[in-house]
């Protein structure tokens, strides 16, 4: 007994047990590489296929050169743009755009209009030419008192009309692919206003003046509109004449003129005559004006009416000017003129709907700052036009 202990303990011989123990180390050992091995190749193969799908979720870069244009209507927000961008090929997916969207803390502040955008734009860089205003169209920005034809100001520069206005707005990068001014008149003159847009209250008149493209006059309402530079003539005449239509509908014309005595064209008419003659502050004192003055009945002597049918126009009036007959010379006939003489805002509508109280006749501006007074008598008032000869405001170029 004491020779075989002797013999295991120097290791010349293993007991069954201990090499089946080794053994089972050297799988555990090997399984575990295994499975290390197994993960990194999962890893290297998950983090690849992700690559792969996130370049399938979107482009690359800032665009292939290739220009569309695409719209924020009015009341939506930027992330409500996404599918039209996937649909035009600006950005690859929705999805992508909506994150880049949502990772960018300015795009809330991506304001409505057209945008010429590059196709094939990685999301990022979508969201970072909407916030370039450089992207972004022109508004149609129409004032008060404008009117549809380029204005010839003498000694001065040309005022340009609506339709000029809109045929810039309508031009591309390159300034090419322009609605023509010419072609809005010539649609102006020829379409059929119900066509076009206009009120039922205003269809006689205006078939009334034949194929002058003036005689749309007044029926676009002054404000700042978004308007697709790609639309025909046609359309954006149709889309401006109707939504503006929609507005003085809301203003209560109708039911408010027929309690002046007066047709619902007629109130527009005298509204672009406050929006020309008055001072800012003053509408619904020279609307009054107005009203006293038909009532008398007495002519309205109303330059700005003279000058609408000039050539060249100054805010002086020569006597051969005010006695030239004219549909619109208020010098040389009775009552309104028989259209509108330029866009009338919604102020001064509401200012003939709801004009002052008060027994004016006359008014005149005495200076340049546009100081006005109002007189009930021809003798006060030719007191205050010597004062606004004496300033010089009346003096005229010809």
């Amino acid at each position: 007994m004491t020779k075989r202990s002797s013999r295991a303990a120097n290791g010349m011989r293993m007991e069954p047990k201990y090499v089946k123990r080794r053994q089972r180390g050297l799988a555990v050992m090997i399984a575990a590489l295994v499975l290390i091995i197994g993960g990194v190749i999962y890893i290297g193969v998950s983090v690849s296929n992700g690559d792969r799908k996130a370049g399938a979720q979107d482009y690359e870069g800032t665009g292939n050169g290739e220009t569309v244009l695409v719209e924020i209507p009015e009341g939506s927000s930027v992330s409500q743009l996404g599918p039209e961008l996937v649909d035009k090929g600006v950005v690859k997916t929705d999805s992508a755009f909506q994150a880049a969207a949502a990772a960018n803390p300015d795009a809330a502040a991506v304001q409505p209009g057209f945008y010429r955008l590059e196709e094939e734009m990685s999301a990022t860089e979508a969201v970072k030419a909407l916030l370039n205003p450089e992207n972004r169209t022109d508004l149609l920005d129409i004032h008060g008192g404008a009117t549809l034809m380029d204005v010839n100001v003498l000694g001065g520069e040309t005022r340009p009309g609506i339709y000029t206005q809109i045929s810039e707005l309508t031009c591309g990068d390159n300034g090419e692919d322009c609605v023509p001014a010419e072609e809005l008149q010539h649609v102006a003159a020829t379409t059929a206003p119900e066509q076009l847009g206009v009120p039922e209250w205003a269809l006689e008149p205006v078939k009334g003046r034949g194929d002058d493209p003036k005689r749309l006059e007044g029926l676009i309402v002054p404000g700042q509109y978004v308007i697709n530079p790609d639309l025909t003539a046609t359309e954006i005449l149709t889309d401006l004449i109707t939504r503006s239509a929609d507005q003085y509908n809301a203003t209560g014309i109708v039911e408010r003129a027929e309690a002046l005595g007066l047709a619902p064209y007629e109130l527009l008419t005298a509204a672009s005559l406050v929006e020309r003659e008055a001072p800012a502050g003053e509408f619904d004192k020279v609307a009054r004006v107005i009203l006293n003055r038909l009532a008398e009945p007495m002519r309205l002597e109303f330059d700005s009416t003279v000058n609408y049918g000039l050539n060249e126009v100054e805010l002086a009036t020569t006597d051969e000017d005010r006695a030239a007959e004219t549909p619109w010379n208020t010098y040389a006939k009775d009552g309104l003129p028989e259209t509108p003489i330029a866009s009338a805002s919604i102020e001064a509508i509401e200012a003939m709907e709801h004009p002052a109280e008060g027994n004016w006749l006359f008014f005149v501006t005495i200076d340049e700052e546009g100081t006005t007074v109002f007189n009930d008598t021809f003798e006060q008032h030719q007191e205050d036009v010597q004062r606004a000869l004496d300033s010089g405001i009346l003096d005229h170029q010809r």
